[in-house]
């Protein structure tokens, strides 16, 4: 359930971002940063995180090292959720989360308190960004989101 707020059917309006009008760039990207160390440490633990929009994890590739040489390498990914991509009418590989992966949700009240902010806040901050992702994604615009 928790994913269809990202299925947009209208822009999204300012005033359904009130958090992130609070908060400065500098913090935005404090709760991303507190957001991405979480995120790698779920996925040391052999854990993969639904973030909403779809998940961060570690799936095997097979990478072409030399002349027909494949090496079965493991490689963090971003796998955009299902639905969303259909929603949106979104082409990316076809890429599954082996089985034996636990899908966790990310937990918030450990991340705020990594990076002293609010539990609320940090949760509508992430939550308002990824809300502003999908409105570009509905609006067909150009969409950078980088991840240490």
């Amino acid at each position: 359930a928790k994913m269809q707020k990202y299925l947009l059917y209208n822009a999204v309006e300012p005033e359904e971002l009130p958090t992130l009008k609070e908060l400065s760039t500098i913090e935005i990207c404090k709760v991303w940063s507190g957001m991405s160390r979480h995120i790698y440490k779920q996925l040391l633990k052999k854990k993969a995180v639904d973030i909403g929009v779809g998940s961060f994890a570690v799936v095997p590739v097979h990478a072409n090292v030399a002349e027909g040489k494949v090496l079965p390498v493991e490689r963090p990914m971003f796998i955009l959720s299902k639905t969303l991509k259909m929603f949106y009418n979104l082409e990316s590989d076809e890429i599954k989360i082996p089985d034996e992966i636990p899908v966790v949700q990310p937990d918030f009240e450990e991340i705020a308190a990594n990076t002293h902010f609010r539990h609320e806040i940090l949760q509508q901050c992430i939550q308002e960004t990824l809300l502003y992702f999908a409105g570009a994604l509905r609006d067909n615009k150009e969409v950078e989101f980088t991840f240490r």
